[in-house]
């Protein structure tokens, strides 16, 4: 349990310090989607066991580890977080936005979230890429309830652009320079573990939403809160309930993931060129 998450966080940054310097953008991998981590060169690997206060990954698809390294090809040095924590598997709230304050903490300044998620719209068949422009937390919760510690953020952050411009451009940029189809769109978080009825998904869609998911929102809204910049990428790996005769399975989510993999790990390469080069 953590009783001061400004604590927590600050304990969580020092290990990592004197594993690794921190660089300036971390990548929170979703399902199936570790492939990008894999991948990064002269690799610090540490395990979240590792890290105080970093919860136990449980869900098949996220291995629960931290990789510092290069972007192949002279690429921006990251952090990637291979498996995230989720409300839903009995994890408090403060636990699944730890690894984000810690972050924080330790130096990083913009931190891309990336989720497998459902489409609820035609142009949002299963291997679309979609950038995030705005969601809905539908979770039932909130990393910011109950007293709040100004060493975090202001009692009352703004979230009126909570995925920022500039870093949703630069995936732009590179999603056209590698001919890569990318959507944008809403996404809605609820809290899961089921998948959503019929329904639920005909009233996502009335309320505005593009895609639907079990992770994100309030890892954006304890990011923002920190000062942190974000940006977030949902890899739709099926149509939601009722959109198709196929019923929902989280094996076809990995295996569309897997299916995109080489699309998604490009157009995070090229992402996260354009973001160093902004800040050159």
């Amino acid at each position: 349990m953590i009783q001061d998450p400004f604590d927590a966080a600050a304990e969580a940054a020092d290990h990592l310090r004197g594993r690794a310097e921190a660089p300036r953008v971390a990548v929170v991998l979703g399902s199936g989607l570790g492939a990008f981590a894999e991948g990064l060169v002269d690799a610090i690997t540490i395990d979240y066991a590792e890290v105080p206060h970093f919860p136990e990954v449980g869900v098949v698809g996220h291995a629960g580890r931290l990789v510092v390294g290069n972007v192949p090809g002279g690429g921006p040095r990251v952090a990637a977080l291979a498996g995230r924590v989720h409300v839903y598997e009995g994890h408090s709230v403060a636990h699944v936005v730890h690894p984000v304050r810690a972050l924080r903490a330790w130096g990083v300044d913009s931190v891309v979230f990336t989720n497998a998620a459902g489409g609820m719209r035609p142009r949002l068949a299963a291997g679309t890429l979609m950038l995030i422009k705005d969601h809905v937390n539908l979770s039932g919760h909130n990393p910011l309830t109950g007293p709040n510690d100004d060493r975090l953020g202001p009692r009352f952050p703004d979230l009126s652009q909570a995925y920022d411009k500039k870093l949703r451009a630069a995936f732009r940029a590179a999603a056209r320079e590698k001919g890569i189809a990318l959507a944008e769109g809403v996404y809605v978080g609820l809290a899961g573990p089921s998948y959503e009825t019929p329904a639920e998904i005909r009233m996502l869609q009335n309320i505005g939403g593009d895609a639907v998911g079990m992770s994100t929102v309030c890892e954006v809204i304890a990011a923002r809160h920190c000062g942190l910049r974000a940006a977030g990428i949902s890899c739709i790996t099926n149509a939601a309930a009722g959109l198709s005769d196929q019923l929902l399975d989280h094996d076809e989510v990995k295996q569309t993931a897997d299916r995109v993999r080489d699309a998604f790990v490009a157009l995070l390469h090229g992402g996260l060129r354009h973001i160093e080069a902004e800040a050159a």
